[in-house]
C-alpha cells in the first residue's frame, strides 16, 4: 500500500522538486497540500503550490492556504533566495485550479481524525506554523500521526539565516518548540544533510535535457545555484526539501542518529537553533531521529528516475 502523507510547504524552488519527487512516486500518495506562509507570503506560496501540482498534471490535489503569520512574530522571507516569487526561474502558467475550501489547519485536522490512527505522516518544510496550530487546536490528533518528517534545523553546519538558526525554524520558533515537544515522532533533514545533496553541472543539464518536468527542475536549479554559491562558495545548491521524501522512499541511503532536540525561543543570538543533543551528554529523553549524512550520488539518481517518469507521464 502507498503511504499516505500530507506535505506542508512554502514553495520555494527546492519545496517544488520535494513535491514532484512524491507525486513522481507509486509508493507516496500524496492526500493533499497545506500551504503556509515562510520562503515568501502565503498569496505567493498557495499560488506556487498550485503551479507545481498542474505542472505535474495533477490539478486534482487539494491545496490548501494556511497561516499567512508566524504563532507570535512577524514574518520572517527569503527573497533574497527564492526571488520575488518564490519560484523564480521558469516561468509557469497561471494555475487554473482553484484552492481547495477550508483553512490548510482545519485540513490536517480533519484528515488525521477521518484516516485510520498511524497511516497518515506529516511532511512540512516550511516554517511549522501549520502543523503547530493543528496541535493546539487538536491535540487529540497528535497520536494519530504516524510520523513528522520535517526539513529544518542544523547541528554541525549551524544556521542559514542566522549564525545559529536554520530558515525554516527560525521563522516560527515557538511553532517548532510545539512540534518538538509534541511527542510525535519526528525525523529531522537538518542544514547537515541536505548540505551533503549538492547539484552537479552534469545533473541540471540531465534535468534540462528531458521534458517540461525536467527543464522546469533545471531552471529552478540554475535560479537557486546562484545565491549558494556566492554565500557559500559551492558549485552547486542543497536540494534541501527534497530529502524527507527520499527518506519515506529509500531510508538506508540516509544515517543519524535519535537524539534530543530543543528549541531555543529566547536567545538573543541564538533564537530559532536547534539545540540537538548529538553526543547525548545532556540526559535529555531523545524526541527525534536527527539525520546527519546521505549517499548523495544515489539521492540524485533517486531524482533523475522519478522525474524522467513523470515527465513521461505527463507528456
Amino acid at each position: 500500500m502507498a503511504r499516505k502523507i500530507i506535505i506542508d510547504t512554502d514553495p520555494g524552488q527546492d519545496d517544488a522538486v520535494a513535491i514532484l519527487l512524491a507525486l513522481a512516486s507509486p509508493e507516496i500518495e500524496v492526500l493533499g497540500l497545506s500551504v503556509v506562509a515562510g520562503n515568501v507570503p502565503l498569496h505567493h506560496t498557495q499560488r506556487n503550490a498550485r503551479m507545481i501540482c498542474e505542472l505535474a498534471g495533477r490539478p486534482d490535489l487539494p491545496v490548501h492556504a494556511g497561516c499567512e503569520a508566524p504563532l507570535q512574530r512577524k514574518l520572517v522571507t527569503a527573497e533574497h533566495v527564492h526571488g520575488k516569487t518564490g519560484l523564480d526561474g521558469v516561468t509557469l502558467p497561471e494555475p487554473a485550479m482553484a484552492l481547495a475550501p477550508g483553512h490548510a489547519v482545519d485540513f490536517l485536522i480533519e484528515t488525521l481524525r477521518r484516516e485510520k490512527p498511524g497511516s497518515v505522516t506529516l511532511v512540512p518544510i516550511g516554517p511549522l506554523t501549520n502543523i503547530a496550530t493543528a496541535f493546539q487546536r487538536a491535540p487529540d490528533i497528535i497520536p494519530r500521526v504516524q510520523e513528522i518528517v520535517l526539513m529544518g534545523g542544523a547541528y554541525f553546519e549551524v544556521g542559514n539565516i542566522t549564525p545559529t538558526a536554520e530558515f525554516n525554524i527560525y521563522v516560527d520558533p515557538e511553532a517548532a518548540e510545539l512540534v518538538f515537544a509534541s511527542g510525535a515522532p519526528l525525523t529531522v533533514m537538518p542544514l547537515d544533510v541536505t548540505h551533503r545533496a549538492l547539484t552537479s553541472r552534469a545533473w541540471v543539464e540531465g534535468m534540462r535535457a528531458m521534458g517540461r518536468v525536467g527543464q522546469a527542475v533545471a531552471s529552478w536549479t540554475d535560479f537557486f545555484e546562484r545565491y549558494d554559491r556566492e554565500k557559500y562558495g559551492s558549485h552547486g545548491a542543497p536540494l534541501h526539501d527534497p530529502c524527507t521524501i527520499a527518506w519515506l522512499l529509500r531510508p538506508e541511503l540516509f544515517t543519524g542518529r535519535y537524539i534530543n532536540v530543543e528549541i531555543e525561543t529566547r536567545g538573543e543570538y541564538t533564537l530559532g537553533m536547534t539545540v540537538a543533543d548529538w553526543w547525548r551528554v545532556s540526559g535529555r529523553t531523545p524526541n527525534a531521529t536527527f539525520i546527519r549524512d546521505v549517499k548523495a550520488d544515489a539521492f540524485f539518481a533517486l531524482l533523475t528516475e522519478r522525474i524522467g517518469d513523470l515527465d513521461r507521464r505527463v507528456g
